[in-house]
């Protein structure tokens, strides 16, 4: 009897063990990609500024250091090229260099902002599909029959 009850729920099971096993792999994979940004940052030896609203002087390893850094780099750039972008200085303008490796900057460390996000956003679909999983292999848990005879009985009362 492929279309059974005992069927449908061994069906259901099934997809509650693969999606707990995708959600393993989210996981695992949203971990490993914070712990690797994290690393790589740490080892560029990155300071936030002095002069920075938060974290003035902490050695940048997450996103909240990176985002901050960047804005003062931004913050710093604009002071130096009197409130001009890399686009608006002129090709011979000795400030465009400055503007232009201050732009560098703030797009690598915007770069493992997002990094940090989707490393964030895999773990937290992982522990969903691990909680859907679950949720799946209860629903397609066999009752047993006497169990399920008693129910019957006692509602039959």
């Amino acid at each position: 009897m492929p279309n059974s009850p005992a069927g449908a729920a061994k069906k259901v099971r099934a997809l509650g063990l693969v999606t707990i096993i995708f959600g393993l792999i989210f996981v695992v994979a949203g971990a490993v990609t914070w712990g690797m940004v994290s690393t790589k940052l740490a080892a560029e030896n990155i300071t936030v500024s002095e002069d920075a609203p938060m974290f003035a002087g902490a050695t940048v390893t997450g996103p909240l250091e990176a985002f901050v850094q960047a804005d003062v780099i931004n913050h710093h750039a604009m002071e130096a090229t009197g409130g001009k972008t890399y686009a608006e200085l002129g090709r011979e303008d000795p400030l465009r260099q400055t503007a232009m490796t201050a732009s560098f900057l703030r797009s690598s460390l915007f770069t493992s902002v997002i990094a940090f996000g989707v490393a964030l956003f895999a773990v937290g679909v992982g522990v969903l599909s691990i909680l859907i999983g679950w949720a799946l292999r209860l629903v397609g848990a066999p009752v047993p029959v006497a169990a399920a005879a008693e129910a019957n009985v006692v509602a039959n009362e």
